[in-house]
């Protein structure tokens, strides 16, 4: 397309509210409740979900009564979708402070100050590229375009917004009557150790060179857990699709169900061990496979963030080179902004509050190092690596959206790079680990909030929004976000337990092992190498992505499990609708709608998770439940209905679709 012959819907001449206070009040209320959700969906199954659609929806269907204009809902998303990019980057590497031992609680106000220098580095590093990625009509933008598409629809007709808003408390039901923390009615999983006795007959030599055979009797074990019924993470399943959830299910079946055994079978009845957890063989799988198993995974997931980079090279090259030379441009004033749909902030401002934010960074930097020179080098590094991984998180926005933005390979890259420089300068042990974790949660954070906010600036491009505007809303969703996001993590550790099984928090897990391992030389090498070379036989062998495949070998096989059980629903529905020959309208209709249901689930039960948590720390008596595992079936058949028969029902309604088809798919 060419960018000249561009025309917003919106036209740049035409004067049409934008900033508002019903839209920014509602903007803020989004970026809080989307960024706790997602931070419970992150520590839980290890990513999260763009929070672009599900915001676009909630702002039509709330503005939508009180005649706010499409610029208004427009802003009120922009606001509010930057919640969940500030909770990625903050799951991903805050958690490892407690895991590495620096902390042992929360630090309200380290927290903070790391998301919110994060956050709002992230938004001014890339309003400097900006003009250069929205205008470029080579990177299509998948998401954006889908997203505008939507927000247009939604003005000539219904917004098909409850169906969200009815997933989301479906979500939300399931969760309190499946949580610890709630009444558990409904016991979402199960799970045991069995014996598999055997024979083996064994042939060695003995001192004199004979040829020895014994059969000896063998006791191994076999760990088998159950598909939790669990709304959120068959809603994540069935966003990523069949192909990514098989992938993930994978790990949980190469770890749970092949190593775990081999473990188990090597380690004979373990006796002592056992006798530790009270004849529970149950608890000393799982504490084995977070000792032996979960190294591995570790491995793995380093391999594989690297990998994702290396495929991307090529683009990572390009975004880099793009991004210096814009900023070239902006410098030397190549570029007048004339019109009302292509004034950023202005540039010198910019520039200043990007120095500012530096400052307060080295004195926090100082606080973790006690020293002044390290506190230096790890602001030079942070300020260097997120200007670097703002481009390339943008660039990469622009070519795959910002729900495959590889955050955690890029903030591995930035705590490898800090972790040796606090190496090469003396800088060991606890300080030295604050330090590389205080530098990679700050770009971890600004290379998602810049992913996020070109997504959301694209969609507001095409839609004829003021990119200033965008701009302060972005901001002022990252300031919310930031100044509540820790007391829901705090909320979370305290009464559920980050790091736990229900929390396990993988790429927190990966940042915590690598800080340690470089700086405080605590890594159980022997495994980690394993799991690097398992990685490698699995690149080798073509395996699209190792990192998945890593990461389900961290979870809980019950998450993979019901993750796999998402993917399975979208392949039946997919299939299911082909046989209708559905036009491309009605391919949009049947995705949208399964979209918002499974944004919506997802939404509701993380939201029930953290008032769950609320009311077991106010230490409020429920209810005695039944912990009943069979009821679980009535969840995974409620949730197999809804996620295939109304996104279905939908799109034949809309007589969208050709003649029906029987023909064989090749």
């Amino acid at each position: 397309m060419d960018e000249k012959a561009f025309k917003p819907y919106v036209s740049a001449e035409q004067s049409m509210k934008e900033i508002s206070f019903k839209a920014i009040f509602l903007g803020i209320v989004m970026a809080i409740v989307l960024g706790a959700a997602n931070a419970y969906l992150g520590l839980m199954v290890g990513m999260t979900v763009a929070a672009t659609f599900p915001a676009a929806v909630i702002a039509m269907a709330v503005l939508r009564p009180f005649k706010g204009t499409i610029l208004e809902e427009n802003m009120a998303r922009t606001t509010g979708a930057v919640g969940e990019a500030l909770a990625a980057g903050a799951i991903f590497t805050i958690p490892a402070f407690l895991f590495t031992g620096v902390w042992t609680k929360f630090d309200v106000f380290k927290s903070t100050m790391l998301m919110l220098v994060g956050g709002i580095l992230g938004v001014f590093l890339i309003i400097l590229i900006r003009r250069t990625l929205v205008e470029d009509a080579d990177l299509p933008f998948p998401e954006s375009v889908a997203c505008a598409e939507i927000i247009k629809a939604g003005q000539k007709a219904g917004s098909n917004a409850a169906y969200m808003f009815w997933a989301m408390g479906l979500g939300g039901f399931i969760e309190f009557f499946t949580s610890e923390n709630g009444i558990r009615l409904i016991k979402p999983f199960s799970r045991t150790v069995f014996k598999i006795p055997g024979l083996s007959r064994i042939t060695y030599l003995n001192g004199d060179n004979e040829v020895v055979a014994k059969t000896a009797a063998i006791k191994g074990r076999m760990f088998i857990e159950s598909p939790a019924a669990n709304a959120a993470m068959t809603g994540v399943g069935y966003i990523i699709g069949p192909k990514l959830a098989a992938l993930t299910f994978s790990g949980g079946v190469l770890g749970w169900l092949f190593l775990m055994p081999i473990l188990l079978f090597i380690s004979g009845d373990l006796g002592d061990v056992v006798s530790k957890f009270q004849g529970n063989w149950t608890d000393m799988a799982i504490s084995a496979y977070n000792a032996q198993i979960k190294p591995i995974a570790v491995g793995a997931m380093l391999v594989g963030a690297f990998y994702t980079l290396f495929k991307m090279r090529q683009s990572l090259v390009m975004g880099i080179g793009r991004s210096i030379t814009d900023v070239k441009k902006a410098r030397a004033g190549v570029t007048t902004e004339t019109l009302r749909t292509d004034k950023d902030l202005p540039f010198p401002s910019i520039i200043i509050v990007i120095i500012a934010l530096v400052i307060p960074m080295v004195f926090l930097y100082n606080i973790f190092t006690h020293n002044f020179g390290s506190s230096i080098v790890s602001a030079l590094v942070m300020i260097v690596m997120g200007l670097l991984f703002a481009a390339v998180a943008g660039y990469l926005v622009g070519i795959i959206g910002s729900s495959s933005n590889p955050i955690s390979g890029l903030t591995l890259t930035t705590l490898l790079i800090a972790a040796l420089m606090m190496v090469l300068m003396g800088q060991k042990g606890t300080s030295g680990i604050a330090a590389v974790l205080g530098v990679a949660a700050v770009v971890c954070c600004v290379a998602g909030v810049a992913g996020d906010m070109i997504q959301d600036w694209k969609v507001g491009h095409i839609l004829g929004a003021t990119p200033w505007r965008m701009q302060i809303g972005g901001i002022i969703g990252v300031i919310a976000a930031a100044l509540t996001l820790t007391f829901s993590l705090q909320l979370l550790h305290n009464n559920i337990g980050i790091g736990s099984e229900t929390l396990p928090a993988p790429q927190a897990g990966l940042m915590a092992t690598m800080a340690k391992g470089i700086v405080g030389g605590e890594m159980a090498w022997p495994l980690v190498i394993t799991g690097m070379l398992l990685a490698i036989v699995l690149i080798l062998i073509g395996t699209p992505s190792p990192m998945l495949i890593a990461v389900g070998m961290y979870l809980p096989f019950r998450a993979t499990a019901c993750i796999f059980f998402g993917g399975v629903l979208k392949y039946f529905l997919d299939n299911r609708a082909k046989k209708k020959n559905p036009t491309a309208k009605g391919k949009q209709i049947l995705g949208n709608i399964g979209l918002l249901l499974a944004a919506g689930l997802i939404a509701g039960q993380a939201l029930m998770g953290i008032i769950t948590a609320f009311l077991k720390g106010t230490k409020l008596k429920l209810p005695e439940s039944l912990n009943n595992p069979w009821l679980a079936l009535v969840i995974f058949f409620t949730l197999g209905f809804i996620l295939i028969y109304l996104p279905y029902k939908k799109m034949v309604e809309s007589g969208e679709y050709g003649t029906p088809s029987e023909e064989k798919e090749m």
